[in-house]
């Protein structure tokens, strides 16, 4: 079994199939090192959601469908917390649940309407819930909040901690880990280096973002950036203002919204912002972030929070998200070419992975399972379109969304331009 990709979606199938039958021999090929990609430098949710539209997965399976669906991706949760401490694997992993937290009327009116959208689609109090100002401040201490929609169902951990651990677990299980081994190319049966080949009878496809550095395979994804940063260690009297006792990671009520989480060594790590997209499907994780996209962070940091006004920077870097035209991950299987994938996860990925992972190995095994049933189990759509076309795209409505939330702030009325916006990226 070849598996191209060193990222979670690659280490839970090979986790998953070599759990599954131990006397697999399931190869890993990475380009850079184990987690290197979004898996390593995301914001740290294990949060029970997948992204996509609910119309678009109740189409591909109906109400049923759709309930499946969130189900699934919120067991997902407590089966990642269950491999973190059967395995010893030391990231922080902590399920506090989260908020999206809103600061203006219009922001609360959004938050209202996901919580009617859950109960919509057949979630219950106990997954969703709308909290006033008063029960969302006794939480945490944000500033000028109105109100919250909260969900148990997301934890927090340290992504590359988790990736590296689920590395080792994997090698411990059987694996093989070559990194440092970029795949040039994926066909039937083969794997493609510079170094050789690699037979399979199945290839899995876990590259996410990085998609793009495949031959053929340029339009599949559009690499999206962001921009995360690390406050330094906060001291206990700043804990004790801003409450947060529970760890709930935390979502802004804006179209450009920026992620946060209260990490395991007490720290605040931020991300959102920065260049979106670079032409021609650039990824540049490894670049520094541009000094804007960090201003950025930290003022809306200290504007959720004044205390945190002049608070240092520890670290900050930036990674790439995979998003499909459709923009909602799938899971796939040709059995004839025996190729596989898995990926699209535009930004939610770090539980998502898990489930796909085992998807995957199902698939693979040729079991009939209530996860190879789920709603997200074929094809990624349509490619996006050639360059130009999807600079000027990406890069016009990153500007439409930027001039929206300006408008939305100062009016507190809903944005035209975001409006617009929204209808011309299809999310």
């Amino acid at each position: 079994m070849c598996v191209v990709g060193g990222g979670f979606t690659g280490l839970w199938t090979a986790h998953s199939l070599l759990r599954a039958d131990p006397s697999l021999e399931v190869v890993i090929l990475e380009a850079e090192s184990v987690g290197f990609g979004a898996s390593g430098r995301n914001g740290g949710w294990a949060e029970g959601a997948v992204a996509g539209d609910p119309a678009h997965w109740a189409a591909r399976g109906g109400r049923e469908g759709l309930l499946a669906m969130s189900r699934a991706i919120q067991e997902t949760v407590d089966e990642i917390g269950r491999v973190i401490d059967a395995e010893a694997i030391d990231c922080s992993f902590h399920k506090g649940g989260t908020l999206t937290v809103a600061q203006t009327p219009l922001q609360l009116e959004k938050v209202r309407a996901h919580v009617e959208d859950d109960r919509a689609r057949g979630l219950g109090e106990e997954d969703s819930e709308l909290l006033d100002a008063k029960a969302t401040a006794e939480r945490v201490a944000v500033d000028r909040v109105m109100g919250a929609r909260y969900s148990p169902h997301c934890a927090r951990l340290q992504p590359a901690r988790l990736a590296v651990g689920l590395g080792e677990v994997v090698e411990r299980l059987g694996g093989t880990i070559y990194e440092h081994t970029p795949a040039t190319s994926i066909e039937p049966g083969v794997a493609r280096t510079r170094a050789g080949d690699v037979r399979s009878r199945y290839v899995v496809r876990a590259t996410e973002a990085y998609t793009v550095s495949l031959s053929g395979e340029r339009r599949t994804m559009l690499p999206v950036s962001s921009t995360m940063l690390a406050t330094e260690v906060l001291p206990a009297e700043v804990w004790a203002e801003l409450g947060w006792e529970n760890a709930e990671t935390m979502l802004s009520g804006e179209r450009r919204f920026v992620y946060i989480q209260r990490t395991g060594d007490g720290r605040i790590a931020i991300g959102g912002r920065g260049v979106p997209y670079r032409y021609a499907s650039q990824t540049a994780a490894e670049a520094l972030p541009p000094r804007q996209a960090i201003e950025g962070l930290r003022e809306r940091l200290a504007d959720l929070f004044p205390v945190l006004g002049d608070v240092a920077v520890a670290g900050s870097w930036q990674g790439v998200m995979g998003a499909p035209r459709q923009w909602a991950p799938a899971v796939g299987l040709d059995r004839t070419t025996g190729l596989a994938f898995a990926g699209g996860y535009v930004g939610e990925g770090v539980a998502a992975a898990n489930l796909a992972g085992r998807t995957l190995a199902d698939l693979i095994l040729g079991r009939d399972s209530e996860l190879t049933r789920l709603p997200w189990v074929g094809g990624l759509g349509r490619p996006w379109p050639p360059e130009p076309l999807r600079f000027v795209g990406v890069r016009g409505v990153n500007a439409m969304m930027k001039l929206a939330d300006r408008q939305e702030w100062r009016t507190d009325r809903t944005s035209v331009v975001g409006r617009v916006a929204h209808l011309v990226s299809g999310r």
